[in-house]
């Protein structure tokens, strides 16, 4: 299934029929604030294998990271951090960010590293928002990569639906993406390091 969405007039009924979709087990590639993404959701252990199997890794391997709709979700899915990093989390979320964070025990074990971390992002996209506050749950997710061998990332929903229509279960379009991944930070040591300078800029 491919739907175009129009990000400043969504239509209830096609955030209703994604939802639907990723609630029943499937895979769906979705626009968030820096490139588009393959998710699915946290609950769905045969979603995820599947996901894991189109990214070429497994689920205890692939570094994977959640999206959630708001600040104040994250805590349900880390152990306590400190007030620096909330400051930081507060700052730059929503936004093209990916906080890496301790996990806590609510977590399935397949998702975790051996370290017991996990990769966190609220993205400032109205569509992904849109499905998160619907569906009331995590998603799953991992940036959508492109084998050209120029382009690292997809930009054009168009060529994501030539790529991809027989992989995943619906393609959600909204526009053109930018083609840098999420800024990473990980907030698991003493002090945040950046792990990677995507599209998100630090102050």
């Amino acid at each position: 299934m491919y739907i175009e969405i129009d990000k400043e007039h969504i239509a209830y009924s096609d955030i209703q029929d994604i939802v639907g979709i990723l609630n029943n087990g499937g895979i769906a590639i979705i626009p968030t604030d820096s490139v588009y993404a393959l998710v699915c959701c946290l609950n769905q252990k045969d979603a995820m294998i599947k996901l894991c199997k189109l990214v070429g890794k497994k689920p205890a391997q692939s570094n994977l990271s959640m999206l959630l709709p708001s600040i104040s979700t994250i805590s349900d899915y880390t152990t306590p951090f400190g007030s620096s990093v909330f400051r930081m989390l507060k700052s730059y979320t929503p936004g093209p960010y990916t906080f890496i964070l301790r996990a806590n025990n609510s977590i399935p074990k397949m998702f975790m590293s051996k370290r017991k971390e996990v990769g966190i992002r609220v993205p400032d996209n109205k569509i992904c928002q849109a499905i998160l506050e619907q569906i009331k749950q995590p998603l799953v997710s991992s940036s959508l990569k492109n084998e050209d061998e120029f382009l690292e990332y997809f930009s054009d929903p168009y060529e994501i639906q030539s790529d991809w229509q027989d992989k995943v279960d619906v393609i959600v379009a909204g526009g053109n993406s930018i083609m840098e991944p999420s800024t990473i930070i990980d907030c698991t040591g003493h002090e945040p390091e950046l792990v990677r300078e995507g599209a998100g800029k630090l102050d």
